[in-house]
């Protein structure tokens, strides 16, 4: 019998497969009570993102104005002109939600690095869980809408940016991912910021499979609270898979 980890591995396309992709690129829409807490309320509409599917590099198109680019790396955000100028940027960008809590407002670097990061996470998981330093255990099994979902902890090392280091994530019978639990730590209060995180219309590209359709809402001790208002709702489309270059034959005699 498979692991729980190989389960969802083969279900979300094969680790063979995610190791001949460079990039996605795709469409995003995103947003929710957390925007209007953040005091963003219009989130992000049809922006256009670029992915690197095993590093945490990431481009958005438009971010900040019509004609400029937000660009994301673990410990540098900024926003370009269509000249290629910097206009913004911040250098150890997760310093800068030191001492927040639920309602402090963001800026739009914090934005940037805040959904750079976790549309990287959610498009590498869960074959970035076998890359070098990530800690992995099945736990017992959840019941949920009928179900039973079978539940994996994954301990995340310092130096993939994340939500928070020790995250649950729930895969059905078939090995598809139904639901991520973990803290968001720049949100600054570990109990305002559970949430519970569901995933929906999992649809393959090249290969991959991805849950396009995505609700956050908030967890408490008793668990997620459906009912209660949406904290992100996040939406992909038009998602397109970058090969790997080849590479190139040598050629010496």
């Amino acid at each position: 019998m498979k692991d729980l980890l190989t389960s969802a591995l083969d279900a979300h396309g094969g680790l063979s497969r995610w190791r001949e992709i460079e990039a996605f690129r795709l469409k995003v829409s995103i947003g929710g009570g957390l925007w209007r807490l953040k005091g963003l309320p219009d989130g992000l509409r049809d922006v256009t993102l670029r992915i690197q599917a095993h590093r945490p590099i990431v481009t958005i198109t438009p971010f900040g104005g019509e004609a400029r680019t937000g660009h994301f790396t673990p410990d540098r955000v900024w926003v370009e002109d269509t000249n290629g100028g910097v206009v913004e940027e911040r250098a150890t960008p997760r310093a800068s939600f030191a001492g927040h809590v639920l309602t402090t407002p963001w800026d739009k670097l914090q934005e940037l690095y805040f959904v750079s990061y976790a549309l990287w996470n959610y498009l590498a998981t869960p074959f970035v869980f076998t890359e070098p330093g990530f800690e992995t255990r099945e736990i017992g099994p959840h019941e949920e809408n009928g179900e039973t979902w079978h539940r994996l902890l994954v301990k995340y090392p310092p130096s993939i940016p994340t939500h928070c280091a020790e995250q649950v994530l729930y895969f059905n019978a078939q090995g598809l991912l139904q639901r991520m639990d973990y803290s968001v730590d720049v949100v600054g209060d570990m109990v305002a910021g559970a949430a519970s995180h569901y995933c929906f219309d999992h649809t393959p590209f090249g290969g991959i499979v991805i849950p396009t359709l995505r609700r956050a809402v908030s967890r408490t001790p008793k668990g997620a609270v459906l009912s209660g208002p949406t904290g992100v709702l996040l939406q992909m489309s038009d998602i397109k898979l970058i090969p790997n270059a080849p590479k190139e034959k040598n050629n010496d005699r």
